[in-house]
């Protein structure tokens, strides 16, 4: 679980926690609906969701396992991340954590001398034995951490945990990241943590970034092709659709083969709209072997940087082509 993600230009919620049978929740003083205008919010990043295409059943399954006290720890970790007006990312990275580390639960023993819900050493320096099984303390120190480690807000959550855990064992983390980001909705009351819109499942509502990317893309026609190109005036296939998209405040990731997998929603090529990326590969059971990548542009046309010798230009769709991928992305939602 990944994109600067950029915190939004609005008033900063004042937060509470009340009880609710027992469990804290996080509310918002100023509205109390989910992903409301008062809560922190950032700018989508499509390569670290959507957290509801795949992963929302096992989230809600796994977050319900989950006890009073553990989901108190959730509480506070939101709360204090709200609190010291980070975004919501920085909440998931930590609940992953704690949850992997200790289970979300404060312990006085671990590891030789490792304590509390991330498992701070003190002889490592991360406080002492009282400050580290704190919760309090250790959720901040846990930030502290996060905000040193670079580019984090672009990396997925598991990976930016481990970053400031050091595990021996670094894929773990991310056995949590659809449990982690229904708690954000749960009790954070951030419906859609990337910042990419609404969805429901695999078929997904339009971005509202499609309008912006093709006008930029559209403004690129005749510019030549260079391998490797980011602009402003040569492009390769994948480049152009970067900052196409990053004109519309959506990040994908740079790559062709990583925009299929990681770009944003999958729906059928044959569902495709204006704005969805289409792809073709060597091997169409392959992911890792998509060669181009392109923005379709409706009615049996696309929008693309071709090959060497060529320039960004618009051409026709051959359905029936042998590579082209039988999955379109939908960035931004």
């Amino acid at each position: 679980m990944r994109l600067m993600l950029v915190i939004g230009a609005v008033m900063v919620a004042i937060v509470t926690v009340v009880a609710t049978s027992g469990v804290s929740q996080v509310v918002n003083n100023q509205t109390g609906a989910a992903g409301g205008a008062g809560v922190l919010r950032m700018s989508c990043n499509a390569s670290i969701g959507p957290w509801d295409a795949g992963g929302g059943d096992k989230g809600r399954h796994d977050a319900s396992r989950l006890n009073d006290e553990q989901r108190n720890i959730v509480a506070q970790i939101i709360s204090i991340g709200q609190q010291r007006e980070l975004p919501p990312l920085a909440w998931q990275i930590a609940i992953q954590a704690g949850m992997t580390e200790s289970g979300l639960r404060p312990l006085n023993y671990g590891d030789r001398d490792s304590l509390g819900i991330f498992q701070m050493r003190p002889s490592m320096g991360w406080g002492t034995e009282a400050q580290v099984v704190d919760p309090v303390y250790a959720i901040n120190k846990f930030y502290d951490v996060l905000l040193k480690v670079p580019d984090w807000e672009n990396r997925r959550p598991g990976d930016s945990a481990q970053a400031v855990e050091r595990s021996a064992f670094p894929d773990r983390y991310h056995n949590w990241e659809a449990m982690a980001a229904f708690l954000l909705s749960e009790l954070g009351q951030i419906a859609d943590p990337a910042g990419c819109g609404a969805g429901a499942g695999e078929f997904l509502v339009a971005s509202n970034a499609a309008g912006v990317a093709i006008e930029f893309t559209k403004q690129q026609l005749g510019e030549p092709y260079l391998w490797g190109g980011n602009g402003p005036d040569a492009w390769d296939c994948s480049g152009i659709l970067v900052k196409a998209f990053g004109a519309a405040g959506v990040k994908i990731p740079r790559v062709a083969n990583d925009q299929y997998e990681k770009g944003g929603a999958h729906l059928p090529v044959r569902d495709a709209q204006p704005g969805d990326l289409i792809f073709w590969a060597y091997n169409t059971a392959d992911p890792r072997s998509v060669h181009h990548v392109a923005m379709y542009l409706g009615g049996d046309e696309y929008i693309h940087a071709p090959q060497t010798g060529d320039v960004v230009k618009i051409s026709k769709m051959n359905w029936n082509y042998h590579e082209l991928m039988p999955m379109a992305v939908r960035p931004g939602v």
